[in-house]
């Protein structure tokens, strides 16, 4: 797979990496890798990986807060497509480990994910809001989203329960957002130091949509305003769902089937 990469996706580099433009990613084709694989639901699309490289050998001068020069390693990112797997639902992806060249690159983490691909299906004018994303580490340093949350040895395997959330903000300019509400934030994060297979299944639970309507006012006790499939509203002070609590309601719900 790697051999029919386009040329530009292998050779980008990042001019904060400080290596000279001749300094590239350059994987041997034999070299080993780590396989990427979404199991996608009908209603999602994937996104982009967005692979991270680091070099110890091309690095540049960064400051600290009080000024103080030191150096970095070198770093570059690639965005890479995740193929389909013939007619299946599974989408793949190969990440060389060893990314070669001058500066003799390794693969450092990967941050990957699903999204609604038409969220005007919600509504008019309705954007992806977030959710539905994993990163994962494969080395001691942190990802550009921070450090990894959990940490695995061998292969992961992540399947998670997700639900739909739309929700509507006034401050700041208005807003109608269809998202993703899941166990975490917007990202999974793990570190995996010795993993060769990355699996992640989102399961998607449709028809148990949570809907928020943000405050309109900065006043103190003006919280978000959630409304769950039960038809409960709950307003207590949250910044997104009570996944536990949507959780409970659709196995409330499907017990009675």
């Amino acid at each position: 797979m790697i051999k029919k990469m386009p040329i530009a996706i292998l050779t980008l580099c990042v001019s904060l990496s400080g290596c000279a433009k001749d300094q590239n990613l350059a994987p041997p084709p034999d070299g080993e890798s780590i396989t990427v694989t979404v199991k996608v639901p009908k209603e999602l699309v994937t996104e982009n990986l967005q692979v991270m490289y680091r070099s110890t050998l091309c690095t540049f001068t960064d400051h600290s807060a009080f000024g103080e020069a030191y150096q970095r390693d070198g770093y570059q990112r690639t965005d890479l497509q995740l193929v389909r797997k013939g007619q299946s639902d599974l989408y793949v992806a190969k990440l060389p480990i060893d990314g070669g060249g001058v500066c003799q690159w390794r693969l450092s983490n990967v941050t990957f994910g699903v999204a609604y691909g038409h969220p005007t299906n919600f509504g008019e004018n309705v954007t992806y809001g977030a959710g539905g994303g994993v990163v994962v580490i494969f080395d001691h340093n942190n990802s550009p989203r921070g450090g990894a949350d959990i940490k695995v040895e061998g292969d992961l395997t992540i399947k998670k329960d997700y639900y739909p959330w739309l929700s509507e903000a006034f401050l700041g300019g208005y807003r109608k957002q269809i998202s993703l509400a899941g166990e975490g934030r917007i990202y999974l994060k793990y570190q995996a130091l010795q993993v060769r297979q990355v699996y992640f299944e989102p399961v998607l639970h449709s028809d148990f949509l949570v809907k928020s309507e943000g405050t309109k006012v900065h006043k103190i006790g003006s919280f978000i305003k959630f409304s769950y499939p039960d038809g409960t509203t709950v307003a207590d002070g949250r910044f997104q769902p009570d996944f536990r609590k949507l959780q409970a309601i659709r196995q409330a719900a499907e017990s009675k089937q």
